[in-house]
């Protein structure tokens, strides 16, 4: 067997193609995602949508579930939601529940990406790469939630104001439900929602009096005072 490799091709000979090729597999699973839904987007109705060869999509993508979540990768809304700087915290949190709320709202998409990465991978195969690619996904969807929380409860306002809390289970408290009663249908969630949702949290985790003072004490260094002589 002979270890030489065969001559690079130039990029301009093959990046063109490639990106060509990949973006109208791209394009047809996104079509047959929204008009079909998860169901649709098979490799033998992506290939036959794009006109691309199967040989080609599977140099893209090595299973059904990449070509998903690559597709998914592509049409989900960038969420970018502004962190609040000033105000109260409970105003900074219902602000930030608010847009998250409108964007369950106002994307389906989004909803039909939580539902797909609860299930894990679809297809015949479950193999750990496909798992890893779900999970990469995943990723994505959770710091997009993850980063703007992070930014409002890491703050000195919040720490002063909460005692010490599990930070994931605190998303999960405030953006669980949101995802609940879209992906239900169960129920719309207003502003007033988000405003319960919040008082609920900061009731749960809001710092005591006993727990300022106990923080007070334990930072202040005890002086001994001497025994009292009784007469």
């Amino acid at each position: 067997m002979s270890d030489s490799q065969p001559a690079p091709v130039p990029d301009d000979d093959v990046d063109p193609r490639r990106i060509r090729s990949r973006n109208r597999l791209l394009d047809a699973a996104a079509t047959l995602l929204s008009t079909g839904g998860v169901e649709a987007v098979t490799i033998d109705a992506v290939t036959k949508a794009s006109k691309v060869a199967r040989t080609t999509l599977y140099r893209h993508f090595q299973s059904s579930s990449h070509l998903l979540a690559a597709t998914f990768e592509r049409l989900l809304p960038q969420v970018a939601t502004p962190v609040p700087t000033s105000g109260p915290l409970r105003d900074q949190l219902i602000e930030l529940l608010s847009r998250q709320a409108a964007l369950f709202n106002d994307a389906p998409l989004h909803v039909t990406t939580l539902a797909w990465l609860s299930l894990g991978p679809t297809g015949p195969t479950n193999e750990a790469d496909d798992r890893h690619t779900s999970g990469a996904l995943r990723a994505r969807v959770v710091d997009q939630y993850r980063q703007p929380f992070d930014a409002i409860l890491s703050s000195p306002t919040a720490q002063a104001e909460l005692e010490n809390f599990d930070r994931e289970l605190a998303l999960c408290q405030l953006v669980g439900p949101l995802a609940f009663a879209r992906m239900t249908g169960i129920r719309g969630i207003t502003h007033d929602d988000c405003e319960n949702l919040v008082d609920g949290f900061l009731a749960a985790h809001r710092r005591t009096d006993d727990d300022a003072s106990n923080k007070t004490n334990a930072a202040t260094p005890q002086t001994s005072q001497p025994p009292r002589l009784s007469l």
